[in-house]
């Protein structure tokens, strides 16, 4: 069976994955192979990644009633505001990561000022990192913020060297929900940036460092506001697991957001085994 994805390309139905996607949203796994098995069941020759996703919610929803109070990982994210929600977010995953990481600054060049969405250092390399987030994760992240990124770092290299700022840059990186055009990756290899990407580079994408940290963001909580969001951003909460960790007393103080509220989002991760729960269609 061949399911057809949202670039209008076909990848072979694989009833593993969706007993994975199952075990992730924290069932049994007697329950995982028996909801991949009804999944099964239902496909058709061409059916779309998304359809599927639709069934295995539909599924899932029935044994564990929580799981409606998701959203999809790529969806969840989509969601987010691109500032300065997505930059808090991809900054909390590069410090999971082992990075050190600093927020949204200016950096002297030659020949201007440069501000870039924060600054990581790792094993005596620092990068300046750039998130671009799109709404429809299926659009491509394409050559421009390569090069983009590129002349930024050769003005930032040579302000460094004129004694323009005492902050040295090695390289440049770039973050985003959405994979790469080819030519973007062909650029970003030529020219030594680097590229995250949702599933680039193997191993080491978006969607493997946030199931690697459990890191999962507040927008995939459905029914969750906008402007209740922003409060948490505000207040330096992107993720369940900050959410878990704070006392309910202490951000109702810090963000204004009744205590009752906040109870009822604690348990809607808590219950829900959201923390361990990762959709990628």
């Amino acid at each position: 069976m061949w399911l057809k994805k949202a670039d209008g390309s076909f990848q072979k139905f694989d009833k593993e994955k969706v007993a994975r996607t199952c075990l992730r949203m924290g069932t049994d796994r007697q329950t995982a192979y028996e909801i991949a098995d009804k999944v099964e069941a239902r496909l058709y020759d061409g059916i779309p990644t998304s359809k599927v996703l639709q069934i295995i919610f539909h599924y899932m929803r029935r044994r564990k009633p929580h799981v409606r109070n998701l959203y999809d990982l790529r969806k969840g994210i989509s969601l987010m505001g691109s500032k300065p929600e997505f930059e808090a977010y991809v900054r909390a995953i590069l410090a999971h990561a082992g990075f050190e990481v600093s927020p949204n600054q200016l950096l002297a060049g030659k020949c201007v000022n440069h501000e870039v969405d924060g600054v990581a250092r790792k094993n005596g390399f620092t990068y300046f990192v750039e998130a671009k987030h799109h709404l429809n994760y299926h659009t491509p992240t394409g050559l421009d913020e390569s090069r983009i990124a590129r002349a930024v770092l050769e003005d930032v290299v040579e302000g460094f060297a004129l004694g323009k700022s005492n902050l040295k840059i090695d390289g440049a990186m770039i973050v985003t929900n959405t994979r790469y055009s080819q030519e973007a990756i062909q650029y970003g290899r030529c020219r030594n940036i680097l590229q995250i990407g949702w599933s680039s580079p193997a191993g080491h994408g978006l969607q493997d460092l946030i199931e690697g940290t459990n890191l999962f963001p507040m927008s995939c909580l459905r029914g969750l506001k906008r402007d209740m969001r922003d409060k948490l951003v505000n207040y330096g909460i992107v993720t369940f697991e900050q959410v878990l960790n704070e006392e309910t007393a202490e951000i109702a103080r810090k963000t204004g957001l009744p205590s009752q509220l906040i109870r009822k989002i604690k348990d809607d991760i808590a219950f829900g085994n959201l923390n361990n729960t990762s959709l990628s269609s």
